[in-house]
């Protein structure tokens, strides 16, 4: 067996622990995207192994879906991309290096160029290899992560119009919280962008593509949308914040599943895991699941979060450890084999990443990432 097919969904019935992919869902959601940005591009945003959905899959998925475009963090996703075959555009959002440039060039991935000195290495190395490098220019607005100051743009503008081993592309901006209740900032940002802009009409020349929006910006800043989006979480079933528009329905796609492999009685006053966190006030029935921090499982969940077995909520008893953790049943039965939920929907009960993310006070966006590779991902379609 390749090493690699353990992580795909044809082989995924040894390892009692998986990710459950409703593709159904990831559809819709795509859908009500494409229904509220109209004729703009989406660009889908799958840096990350796509937000823990794996890379590959979700990526050829999503194209199918009607996404036009890929959003990556890293050279190493976009070359994974077209190494699985996929042609369809793909940016890179990341900064550069600049001995990574000609392999943008070699796997025909669209580089993201942040200062004149960057794109000066861009020309000059795609001059030395006969090729036309296709960029898009970063504007900070107010994010403060890479980007040159947006009043600042007009000088990458024109190094980016004069370099001759340069196709311009596009032009976007990141917001830093349109997923917030207060807009004011967001505005800002958007003001400061379109100012920016300016440039290319007071030029005479046409826009290169246009894009800021992401997944809170798409929810409540249509002014934003432009000539393209990146939609990332919500594409995924989550909203972006707590505070955010819900302007478009969306199902939730990954759930996190594993079986029981032990059952045990555990005695009034004796302790489990790791530095006895948990003792049993009576004698009480204790599971052990296949599952840990290892797999993204956060340790920060023990003793806190709960899981679903028969569709009833049992909390987890104990330190999480590496690999597994209990869960304490109660006078509640289970049984060698049988499946527990971690996040998702069992009966009438669900456990949602939100509801995990405020467990371990952190965001959605971290519970999903961290889910490790070793875990196997399956996807699930009724067409």
């Amino acid at each position: 067996m390749h090493m690699d097919s353990v992580f795909d969904d044809s082989a995924i019935a040894l390892r009692p622990t998986i990710i459950e992919v409703d593709l159904d869902a990831m559809r819709a959601n795509v859908r009500g995207i494409r229904d509220h940005v109209g004729d703009a591009r989406i660009m889908g945003t799958v840096k990350a192994n796509a937000y823990g959905h794996g890379l590959i899959r979700t990526a050829r998925e999503l194209l199918h879906f009607g996404v036009d475009e890929l959003g990556v963090a890293f050279l190493e996703e976009g070359i994974a991309l077209r190494r699985a075959g996929i042609t369809a555009p793909v940016l890179v959002l990341g900064g550069i290096i600049g001995n990574q440039i000609s392999h943008f060039l070699e796997y025909d991935l669209q580089i993201t160029a942040s200062s004149v000195y960057k794109l000066h290495q861009i020309d000059e190395t795609a001059a030395a290899m006969g090729r036309k490098a296709a960029v898009h220019l970063k504007i900070d607005t107010g994010m403060g992560r890479i980007g040159i100051r947006h009043e600042n743009a007009s000088q990458l503008f024109a190094v980016a119009l004069e370099a001759q081993h340069i196709e311009l592309r596009g032009v976007y901006s990141h917001f830093a919280s349109s997923h917030d209740a207060d807009h004011s900032f967001t505005r800002l940002q958007l003001q400061r962008f379109n100012d920016a802009l300016e440039f290319f009409p007071t030029e005479g020349l046409p826009f290169p593509i246009r894009h800021i929006a992401n997944s809170g910006a798409i929810l409540q800043h249509p002014d934003s949308v432009l000539d393209m989006v990146r939609p990332g979480i919500m594409m995924y079933g989550v909203y972006p914040g707590p505070d955010v528009q819900h302007s478009i329905p969306l199902q939730p796609v990954l759930s996190m599943k594993t079986r029981v492999v032990y059952f045990k009685v555990v005695r009034e006053g004796q302790s489990i895991g790791y530095d006895h966190t948990w003792t049993a006030d009576a004698d009480t029935r204790v599971v052990t699941l296949p599952v840990g921090y290892g797999d993204g499982y956060a340790r920060r969940l023990s003793d806190r979060a709960d899981v679903l077995i028969g569709g009833t909520r049992y909390p987890v008893a104990g330190r999480i450890s590496m690999d597994q953790c209990m869960v304490n049943i109660g006078s509640g039965s289970a049984y060698n084999g049988d499946e527990v939920t971690l996040i998702g929907r069992q009966g009438e009960e669900v456990i949602t990443v939100e509801e995990l993310a405020d467990l371990c006070d952190t965001i959605p966006y971290e519970i999903l990432t961290m889910i490790n590779t070793r875990v196997p991902r399956k996807y699930l379609s009724t067409r």
